[in-house]
């Protein structure tokens, strides 16, 4: 099969035999585009299984599904493929299947056996996704290709593949200019963001990393707190109790940061989130971890009645043993201020708190790019759910449980 495409000079790399192919830069400059065609014309060539992921998908329309659909009818492949609600096959048995990494570990683990990973806007990949991801794709010659838009320098895929990319890398920065098909219409659209906010435009058409996010609800904070060597190892200590911090979700994301208070220090410890998942999960997650805990500390949701149970999260943590404490209700303003005020006292360990420290780094407001005034409140996101869970986690400082409940000590098996 004879298959004529046109790319970038620099995407030839993406025919080269690579463990990791890592392409950034601003809009623009084809990234998607033609890894779309590059995939599509290997898969044309002899039979591959590519996973086409990104750190969150909650349905098709979230993937790239769409874009390869058009690609191949570009492409003149479409007697070719068979593009399906959730799939596309090649009549050679190449088969492109579409995945979200972050809430979905069983099923990401499950693709072991695919040639090809493409992580689509990977510059939003946590840690925590990464370290389940690279080890997955473990095939003889896979390779694992990255497309994004930088964000912030300190993000965790920046740093793993373009500050310090791992051993068998091709890391490729393509803009706008790089690419000669780019139309007027964009040509137009980046002029116009140039002429009203240079800083802007070198993020978004140049890939240039940005020193805080627009916006950033705790840009000062997290930057004193990285300038102070605040962000670092931060060891468990086990003559101290263990108190954690929730923010609940189902479809959104629950988040539980761990810490302890050790004289005029917060040392924040540990985090973890999921999503879709009972509390008996969260519940096991914790008793897993080698911790001497107090007390759980609640948003007033809690208290919600479950329409599954008919109980509220707080009679189930009590029913399972736990001392609670439901943290009072306070605006999201007062909350920050709250959280600003005490900033200088927390201590994260960078490592186990990586993926909560990238949700507070990104927790921002909206801007209006043409009055530059901020939203009334921050959005909802994905970094939404870290940031609200460290706000209780601060609240909870300011009004700590009367419960006089003894810490529980956990081990594997249960309550000692």
């Amino acid at each position: 099969m004879t298959i004529e495409a046109q790319f970038p000079e620099k995407l030839k790399v993406l025919f080269e035999p690579s463990r990791y192919k890592v392409l950034y830069g601003g809009r623009g400059g084809a990234k998607s585009w033609g890894v779309a065609r590059a995939l599509l014309i290997i898969g044309a060539s002899k039979k591959i299984h590519v996973l086409c992921s990104r750190e969150y998908q909650r349905s098709i329309a979230d993937s790239v599904h769409r874009l390869l659909k058009q690609q191949i009818e570009a492409l003149g492949l479409s007697s070719f493929y068979d593009v399906l609600n959730t799939s596309i096959k090649g009549k050679n048995g190449t088969e492109f299947s579409f995945a979200g990494i972050k809430h979905n570990p069983t099923n990401i683990k499950s693709f072991e056996g695919c040639d090809i990973c493409w992580v689509e806007e990977a510059q939003s990949v946590s840690k925590s996704s990464w370290d389940i991801l690279v080890p997955t794709v473990r095939k003889d010659g896979s390779e694992i290709w990255l497309t994004f838009n930088p964000e912030l320098e300190d993000d965790v895929t920046y740093q793993r593949f373009v500050k310090d990319p791992p051993t068998d890398s091709v890391v490729v920065k393509i803009n706008h200019s790089d690419n000669p098909w780019l139309p007027e219409v964009l040509k137009q659209e980046m002029a116009d963001l140039r002429a009203k906010d240079e800083d802007a435009y070198l993020n978004i058409w140049e890939g240039h990393c940005r020193q805080s996010l627009e916006g950033a609800v705790y840009a000062n904070e997290m930057r004193k707190a990285t300038e102070e060597g605040r962000i670092m190892r931060v060891p468990y200590d086990a003559t101290k109790p263990v108190y954690t911090a929730w923010d609940l979700g189902w479809a959104d994301t629950t988040s539980i940061w761990f810490y302890q208070t050790i004289g005029m220090e917060f040392r924040v410890i540990d985090y973890y989130s999921n999503n879709l998942q009972p509390l008996s999960h969260y519940l096991k997650v914790m008793q897993e971890k080698p911790y001497v805990y107090d007390v759980d500390n609640l948003p007033h949701d809690a208290k919600a009645k479950t329409l599954g149970t008919g109980k509220s999260i707080e009679e189930m943590c009590r029913a399972a043993g736990r001392k609670v404490n439901i943290v009072p209700m306070l605006s999201k303003r007062d909350g920050i201020e709250a959280a600003r005020a005490i900033f200088g006292q927390c201590y994260f360990d960078s490592e186990k708190c990586s993926d909560g420290l990238q949700a507070l780094r990104h927790y921002r407001y909206e801007v209006d790019p043409d009055t530059k005034q901020f939203s009334r409140e921050p959005k909802h996101d994905w970094a939404s759910h870290g940031a609200d869970g460290f706000r209780y986690l601060v609240v909870s400082l300011k009004n700590p449980s009367k419960d006089s409940l003894k810490p529980l000590k956990y081990d594997t098996r249960g309550i000692i």
